[in-house]
């Protein structure tokens, strides 16, 4: 707001303006009235904001009310092709793109798969494969994103550019990575945690909603964890806060040089890869084929379906086990942090939903001295991605939503 007084009418304007579009994005096409009563401003100031905000292209109208007492009165919604942005969600097995209006709809969706495929200029033309795929679905072109924000494992050190704590994924290690994709994609883009994403997923519209401190742990491909302390993301130095996979527990070897070994304690502990060893030690009949993330869940999800329907044997002892791993780094977390909300989610922990989280709750009850409350996680359609677009509507919606420029 370069120009402007603290409480001058152009200021004031700009702050209803704002609080409108808000309202019209939580609730819907609203009338002028409702959205009157809503902000507290009487029907000419209403009326004034609407045609200023019609005029400015941020809302249109979008029909009339009905099944009313009276005469049917006109809503207006936020326009949702005032922007566009884009998030991308990397593995080394594929880059998954989406496309979002500003309301917040996904118009665009593209993956590209990624195995064995390495160097820097390969990685450039992967992401723009991807996001050029996701904008021709979206019937859009690239100069039509407002925003881009590209979710990888480990984290890009914001002092030399390099991505660390990521050896396993290929071509992203390159020092002028971000300089050739900067050349390659003519809008803002940022860098941001996969987990740390899944992390603004759930505070925006999941179970962290309302939380100002939370950990989300997260069990999927990798270990990790994502750390949220008066509302806003804890990065660390270089990025590395929440790399739980390296955190050293009993129970687990001790793993020196983890970054150049890409596995430590926990990961050893309570990781995915520990799950099918773990069931041939128990006698757990019929053990599922598939990647390890693929035959881990199923063990999971079959696990926890024992437990919830009380049956004994080896696939409930395997669930016990798994959560008294997930407990045992849990609890040196809370121990540091003491969240007030732990948030569990990935596809291993989401697998086991209602009966693994109690068993972590019960776990995490003996071996913390604070008894944060433990929940599973609520986005389950691509959580990465859907926070790599939520990142970017913030952030676009503080641009293109700002009238008093």
């Amino acid at each position: 707001m370069a120009g402007t007084t603290p409480g001058t009418p152009r200021v004031l304007r700009a702050m209803n303006d704002r609080a409108a579009l808000d309202l019209l994005l939580e609730h819907g096409p609203l009338s002028r009235t409702r959205i009157g009563k809503l902000t507290g401003l009487s029907k000419p100031t209403a009326s004034q904001l609407l045609a200023r905000l019609e005029a400015a292209g941020l809302v249109v109208a979008t029909g009339t009310t009905e099944g009313r007492p009276g005469p049917n009165a006109q809503l207006y919604a936020v326009n949702a092709r005032a922007a566009h942005v884009a998030g991308l969600d990397v593995t080394p097995e594929r880059i998954r793109a989406a496309v979002a209006d500003i309301a917040g709809d996904v118009v665009g969706e593209f993956e590209v798969r990624t195995p064995g495929r390495r160097g820097g200029e390969s990685v450039v033309r992967q992401v723009t494969d991807a996001l050029d795929g996701a904008v021709k679905a979206a019937d859009l072109v690239r100069g039509d994103l407002h925003r881009v924000v590209i979710g990888t494992p480990g984290a890009f050190d914001p002092g030399t550019g390099r991505l660390r704590y990521a050896s396993h994924l290929p071509g992203w290690h390159s020092p002028t990575l971000l300089d050739e994709l900067a050349a390659a994609l003519p809008m803002p883009v940022e860098y941001e945690n996969d987990v740390n994403l899944a992390a603004i997923a759930e505070q925006r519209l999941g179970a962290a909603r309302g939380h100002e401190d939370f950990v989300l742990l997260w069990n999927e491909g990798g270990l990790g964890a994502a750390l949220v302390i008066g509302g806003r993301l804890h990065r660390g130095f270089t990025g590395g806060a929440g790399e739980v996979g390296f955190l050293p527990v009993p129970g687990a070897p001790l793993v020196r040089q983890v970054t150049k070994a890409n596995s430590g304690g926990f990961q050893e502990l309570a990781g995915g890869q520990m799950l099918p060893r773990l069931a041939r030690e128990l006698g757990v009949a019929d053990i599922p084929a598939g990647s390890c993330v693929e035959a881990a869940t199923a063990l999971v999800t079959r696990a926890s379906e024992a437990v919830r329907t009380q049956r004994s044997g080896p696939e409930r002892h395997l669930l016990e086990t798994f959560a008294t791993g997930l407990a045992t780094g849990l609890a040196s977390m809370v121990a540091v942090l003491d969240p007030e909300l732990v948030v569990l989610s990935g596809a291993l922990i989401t697998a086991g939903g209602e009966p693994l989280r109690a068993l972590v709750q019960h776990e995490l009850g003996e071996l913390a001295a604070s008894r944060p409350r433990l929940v599973v996680g609520e986005v389950r359609h691509h959580p990465v991605l859907r926070g790599a677009l939520e990142s970017a509507l913030a952030a676009t919606r503080d641009e293109v939503f700002d009238t008093s420029r």
